[in-house]
């Protein structure tokens, strides 16, 4: 049985010279509720491991937002919901002094 574990390396290094290939675990977390997987980048030239990244990360959106020149910052999120929950929170707040004033003005045309 292999070993997926952090850091460890595939196959068995004693097997007459096969090349060594070291598999990297990471991580995905949720951006807005915390939710996070532990998953292993694979190649179309290896088996996939276990926890291959295609596998865990079914459902989850990943996204890309271009800041600018060479800046880009990556977001994960693990369902719908907590992207429309994060992009809510995102967008500019109307402060509520401002609301109520509309309200002050309805009552004063009374």
């Amino acid at each position: 049985m292999l070993d997926f574990s952090k850091n460890s390396t595939y196959g068995n290094l004693k097997n007459k010279g096969k090349k060594e290939i070291q598999l990297q675990e990471s991580y995905a977390i949720c951006r807005f509720c915390g939710k996070h997987v532990a998953y292993t980048e694979c190649s179309d030239e290896e088996t996939a491991p276990e926890n291959a990244r295609c596998e865990i990360l079914k459902g989850w959106l990943l996204v890309r937002q271009w800041k600018g020149m060479g800046l880009i910052d990556d977001y994960d999120f693990c369902s719908f919901d907590c992207l429309h929950k994060w992009v809510v929170s995102q967008l500019p707040k109307i402060p509520e002094e401002y609301l109520r004033a509309f309200d002050e003005d309805k009552d004063k045309g009374k």
